[in-house]
């Protein structure tokens, strides 16, 4: 007597992950803004550079004199001087959100959550990215609203209407975040907290300054593109003497952040955890 064998069964819908298992973008940017927000040193890191922008912003206005040696300065330049310390808490701020992870080894659950492992990186960059904007840009307009009352009867009175108030905030806060940005790539591909704040101050920071020695025309006007200089020349209302125009500032920290993240993502994509 012989049985019959039943042919097997070929895979089909049963096979897939139930749909509340499955990696979707919105999932693993959800993911990334938990991680984000649940962190202490985010907060911290994100509060004193807040603390830093307004804090300076109200010194300056508090003290400010028509007619002194800042008459000169750009009014925007002038309220938001903090950013220049609060750019280091981002700079950290954005670092810890990458390497962090690498150092803790928090890293491995992600990379085994989500295989692929780019759409991690990317998610991390965008809620970086509109964590800090968000908040920069909401600092800016406090800092100046709060600074102006401070300004209003001197030479450096303005309002948000005046020819490119608006503009100067709000690329303030783009700067701010797009260095940050770099900090984060940086800290992807070097893996290491100390490693990429040492590359972001050595290479970001002194480099410039220690090109800008040399007497040679193309290299001085090379500087200008480089990041921390075109950060300057977008959060000012009027023209820097020695900076380039907003537009092309703006083209350059783009391409900066871009040429980091693509090579943070080729490292992750290509070597081991």
């Amino acid at each position: 007597m012989t049985t019959a064998r039943s042919a097997p069964r070929a895979p089909g819908p049963a096979s897939a992950p139930p749909a509340r298992y499955r990696i979707t973008p919105a999932r693993v940017l959800r993911s990334e803004w938990h991680k984000l927000r649940s962190l202490r040193s985010s907060w911290i890191t994100v509060l004193s550079a807040v603390v830093m922008v307004v804090g300076v912003g109200l010194i300056m206005g508090a003290t400010y004199t028509s007619g002194g040696g800042d008459s000169d300065v750009d009014t925007v330049v002038l309220t938001l001087y903090g950013s220049l310390l609060g750019q280091l808490c981002l700079i950290v701020l954005g670092i810890l959100v990458t390497a962090g992870e690498y150092a803790t080894g928090m890293i491995r659950s992600s990379f085994t959550a989500v295989p692929t492992r780019l759409p991690v990186l990317w998610a991390k960059a965008t809620v970086f990215a509109a964590t800090v904007f968000s908040v920069m840009f909401a600092t800016s307009l406090i800092t100046f609203g709060a600074a102006q009352a401070f300004l209003h009867d001197t030479d450096q009175a303005a309002s948000l209407t005046g020819p490119g108030i608006l503009r100067a905030l709000a690329g303030n806060a783009a700067a701010l975040t797009l260095l940050g940005l770099i900090a984060l790539g940086l800290g992807a591909l070097l893996r290491s907290v100390p490693g990429a704040i040492g590359a972001f101050i050595g290479g970001v920071m002194i480099l410039p300054e220690i090109l800008g020695m040399l007497p040679y025309g193309a290299v001085e006007r090379a500087i200008m593109y480089f990041p921390t200089q075109a950060a300057g020349a977008l959060g000012s209302a009027t023209p820097i003497p020695g900076t380039v125009s907003p537009g092309p500032a703006l083209l350059a920290l783009l391409l900066w952040a871009g040429v980091t993240m693509a090579a943070a993502a080729l490292a992750v994509a290509r070597r081991d955890v």
